[in-house]
């Protein structure tokens, strides 16, 4: 028996919100970061669900997903970086205290 497309895109929605959530709320530029990861997870769990139940299945979906995934995988590295940066010139990660470009 199949999994319904409205189970993926459930999923997919409650990730992107609780994602969304974290980016808006928090001060900690590391929970930032995990909280765009949560949302561009959600976008490929609906890349591939789309491309599995779409009106023309093919593999599409997946290699948008793969190239999501990549792009994930470097703004982690890229952020990664410029927060610790960031946190040996200023010895903090939280956001509102990141106002200056200077010291």
């Amino acid at each position: 028996m199949s999994v319904p497309i409205t189970s993926y895109l459930l999923v997919a929605l409650i990730l992107f919100c609780i994602g969304l959530y974290g980016a808006l709320t928090k001060r900690n530029a590391v929970v930032i970061l995990l909280s765009i990861e949560l949302m561009l997870n959600a976008v490929n769990i609906n890349l591939v669900a789309f491309a599995k139940y779409g009106m023309f299945p093919n593999i599409s979906g997946q290699i948008f997903s793969l190239f999501t995934i990549t792009v994930a995988a470097a703004e982690a590295a890229v952020g990664l970086a410029i927060l610790i940066s960031l946190y040996r010139n200023r010895n903090t990660v939280r956001v509102d205290e990141m106002n200056l470009m200077k010291r």
